[in-house]
């Protein structure tokens, strides 16, 4: 998986206009892969799921068994270092 992981975040650092986009295993769920992503607004991180990099993202993980994803997105005001 994680050469597809590898294109899927290049892609997206590189082209979606995003801040911040992460991928990891998760230390007490194993199977578990965590993204976090920071985009700039809402219309960008639309523009993000539909961006040419994604479905060839999506078949590689069907393709190797991903059974379920859940998405959660927020948003956030005045931002700051804590």
């Amino acid at each position: 998986m994680k050469p597809h992981l590898r294109k899927l975040v290049e892609a997206t650092r590189q082209h979606d206009g995003c801040i911040a986009y992460d991928v990891a295993d998760d230390l007490f769920d194993p199977g578990l892969i965590r993204f976090s992503e920071v985009s700039p607004n809402a219309e960008l991180l639309a523009k993000h799921l539909q961006a040419p990099h994604i479905p060839p993202w999506r078949a590689a993980a069907k393709e190797l068994g991903v059974s379920e994803r859940r998405f959660m997105a927020y948003d956030a005001e005045n931002p700051r270092a804590v």
